[in-house]
């Protein structure tokens, strides 16, 4: 199984660091969830990538964690 980094970017104006991640959670916590990621592997490669929403709810409601494939 590979890794990778994922990260959500949003700007967000803010007092201090820990505001700006308060607003964030803040944020994460009532609106729906993003569509939109940074994702980077192991090798240091970075892509932008857009979930279809659909698929994306879809894939969130199974358990995969019960795949052999996944152990």
């Amino acid at each position: 199984m590979h890794k990778f980094t994922v990260s959500i970017t949003r700007e967000i104006e803010a007092d201090t660091a820990e505001e700006a991640a308060l607003l964030m959670y803040q944020e994460l916590a009532k609106e729906p969830v993003p569509d939109r990621y940074t994702v980077t592997d192991e090798a240091k490669v970075t892509m932008e990538l857009r979930l279809d929403r659909e698929k994306a709810d879809e894939f969130a409601a199974i358990d995969h964690t019960a795949d052999p494939g996944n152990w």
